[in-house]
């Protein structure tokens, strides 16, 4: 009998085992086809019940000198620095030093807002334009200044704008509410930011490799040691990212506006683990307040805020695997996110210093951890396409297109991502304030290539006809205006842009 049980504990044993390698086995087929993709460039650690699953490191914490993506390359984890300000809040809280009902006005005297409150400014409600409404004047009038959090209360004084909304009205995720944040912190507990933070958080969930690195520093130093540099493909025909701090708008941005609260930490996958464990143990925060911090703050009309924030988190609304409650960051070329199946105790770390899409990412591994199916990565034709006519001609790119349009099981085909690849080549969009370009016979080539694969589109035509026209070519334009408004005659654009060509080709 004591044979019998002992065989069968050790199937089980062996069942358990291969189940585990069979997710992690998943996990990884599914980070191998994304870097196989040059879809992620990044860290990633998964956790359940306090065991790792799967760790791992791909791409390069620098593309130019090759320098790998390691488990303890510091990465900037952009907007889950706000946790931490909401976890500081919440601890104020708890202490009774302050009640998250309180106006703002109450902490800060002078803040021309009365109507605000602090669980407006942690549930992103407040209503508050972004911060360089407040400052931007004075940023043209004197462009070497240097804005700081000692600067934002006189300047919002100095130049009160229009609320967006009433407080508690609707609701927009935006940074300004974490530097307010900030400044109730300093001011309710005698410390500056940094300290606070390094002290009530940091040290006493053992994160040692956790720190405060100001965004002016992380994007106008050109040499960091162990850092993950953020890199940005500056177009969809880019078969190589730059670095983001190689631009000199994104370095004078950064440089110009140096508030702190919601974006100013590098950490460490394993770092970030200390932080989810430390919540989980509630070291940091009572298991009362956690609850209250994870539920999405209502509306004044009763609803739901549309981003279901909490008191800092972000609440999906899917609750199929269990109760997720998650924190994403993002800033010029970089993302990241933690999320947090509260439920069943499972956590994904995500950091990607090339792309945009660490939420997404990490929701997928997270649907992986509970046997859920997940889609293989498939790579994009556009992209390959543009990088093809971009480099080698429309021959060439054409025939690729052709080749890889059979292989749907690897690549997959978007009208949208066409359309946006022609206006690229258009240069119509210029984020990042560079020399402009405008390869139009490519984005013509682009949009015409389009309307053949996608026929009954009157969008693909319309942004044809929007390319020949900036060509010259108005004849041609004007045909093309017609079956875009043949395939819709609601095209008001459309309609208006052939109007004038024909009112001017008459006279």
């Amino acid at each position: 009998m004591n044979k019998k049980l002992i065989l069968i504990t050790f199937f089980l044993l062996q069942l358990v085992r291969t189940s585990g390698q069979s997710k992690e086995q998943l996990i990884d087929n599914f980070f191998s086809a994304l870097v196989k993709n040059q879809q992620f460039s990044g860290n990633v650690l998964v956790v359940d019940n306090d065991n790792i699953v799967y760790e791992r490191s791909f791409g390069f914490s620098d593309h130019i000198t090759k320098a790998p993506n390691t488990p303890d390359v510091n990465f900037p984890i952009a907007s889950i620095s706000k946790i931490f300000t909401a976890t500081a809040i919440l601890q104020l809280k708890e202490k009774g030093l302050l009640k998250i009902t309180d106006p703002v006005t109450e902490y800060l005297p002078g803040f021309p807002y009365p109507e605000i409150k602090i669980i407006h400014l942690l549930s992103h409600t407040s209503g508050l334009p972004p911060y360089n409404a407040f400052f931007d004047k004075e940023k043209k009038e004197n462009p070497d200044k240097v804005f700081t959090n000692k600067d934002f209360l006189p300047g919002v004084i100095a130049n009160q704008q229009p609320l967006v909304y009433q407080p508690g009205e609707k609701g927009n995720y935006d940074n300004i509410n974490y530097l307010i944040l900030a400044l109730i912190v300093e001011k309710v507990s005698g410390k500056s930011y940094e300290k606070y933070i390094e002290k009530n958080i940091l040290k006493l969930a053992g994160m040692k490799e956790t720190r405060l690195f100001p965004l002016p520093e992380q994007f106008n130093r050109p040499e960091i040691k162990k850092f993950a540099f953020p890199h940005i493909y500056l177009h969809l025909y880019d078969d190589k990212p730059v670095k983001s701090n190689s631009i000199p708008y994104v370095r004078e941005y950064w440089r110009s506006y140096a508030f702190r609260g919601f974006a100013d930490y590098v950490s460490t996958i394993r770092d970030l683990w200390k932080f989810d464990k430390a919540l989980y143990d509630n070291t940091l925060l009572k298991q009362e307040t956690l609850e209250e911090a994870f539920v999405p703050v209502k509306l004044n009309n009763g609803k739901n805020n549309p981003d279901e924030f909490g008191l800092g988190w972000e609440i999906e609304k899917d609750s199929t695997m269990g109760k997720l409650v998650y924190h994403s960051g993002a800033a010029m070329g970089l993302s990241s996110n933690i999320l947090r199946n509260i439920t069943r105790h499972q956590t994904v770390i995500l950091f990607d210093n090339a792309h945009f899409n660490a939420h997404e990412n990490a929701t997928k591994v997270m649907m992986l951890l509970n046997s859920k199916k997940v889609n293989m990565p498939q790579k994009s034709i556009a992209k390959i396409y543009g990088n093809i006519l971009y480099n080698k001609g429309a021959a060439e790119a054409r025939e690729t297109l052709e080749t890889l349009k059979k292989d749907t099981l690897n690549y997959y085909l978007s009208e949208n991502e066409m359309n946006a690849l022609g206006y690229d080549f258009m240069g119509n969009s210029n984020p990042y304030h560079l020399p402009e370009k405008h390869f139009y016979k490519q984005a013509i080539e682009t949009f015409k290539t389009n309307t053949n694969l996608f026929p009954d589109s009157w969008n693909a035509y319309d942004s044809y006809a929007e390319a020949l026209l900036k060509d010259g070519q108005k004849d041609e334009a004007i045909k093309i205006y017609q079956k875009s408004i043949e395939l819709n005659p609601d095209n008001k654009n459309g309609k208006k842009v052939l109007e004038g060509l024909l009112t001017k080709q008459k006279n």
